[in-house]
């Protein structure tokens, strides 16, 4: 139990383990600087914090900057939140297929997602349209010819492609 509260051990564990998080003090729990402090060591650590840190989104806009990917924990109410998205994707680009799916149809997202991982398997996160969308296509086969299996059918019959 007294390790359970001793805010440097629980932070070490943590950094080792995300899932250590749900194990510490009450007090611990409650402090919601410490928690911050556990996920900007571990994003992953996010998924066992309070749900209201979840959906609080000056906390998340600090937490996806440090760990894009720790958007996917976050309450659906961000999931749909262009800024805090942005940011998610500019720290880790595979974090857009954690957005609303409004937002996985922002091209603007994905260009921005594009710039840090690459297109790749991107377009696998995208809507419809944007899979649709010949600007989008051309681009990512240019980068990445593995991004044409991720195209609409009738892009994938089109010469230019």
């Amino acid at each position: 139990e007294e390790l359970k509260a001793d805010k440097d051990v629980v932070l070490e564990a943590v950094n080792q383990n995300a899932s250590t998080l749900r194990f510490v003090s009450k007090e611990l729990m409650g402090a919601d600087e410490f928690v911050l402090e556990a996920v900007k060591q571990n994003g992953f650590a996010l998924q066992f914090a309070p749900k209201h840190m979840k959906d609080d989104k000056q906390f998340m806009l600090e937490v996806v900057k440090r760990n894009g990917s720790a958007i996917e924990f976050a309450s659906e109410s961000l999931m749909s939140d262009k800024e805090v998205v942005l940011e998610a994707v500019k720290q880790n680009g595979s974090a857009l297929q954690f957005a609303s799916e409004e937002l996985k149809g922002d091209k603007n997202l994905l260009v921005e997602a594009a710039k840090q991982c690459g297109w790749g398997t991107l377009l696998m996160f995208a809507s419809e349209d944007l899979k649709a969308d010949k600007e989008i296509l051309l681009e990512a086969v240019k980068q990445n010819g593995k991004a044409l299996q991720f195209a609409s059918a009738e892009l994938k019959d089109d010469r230019d492609i």
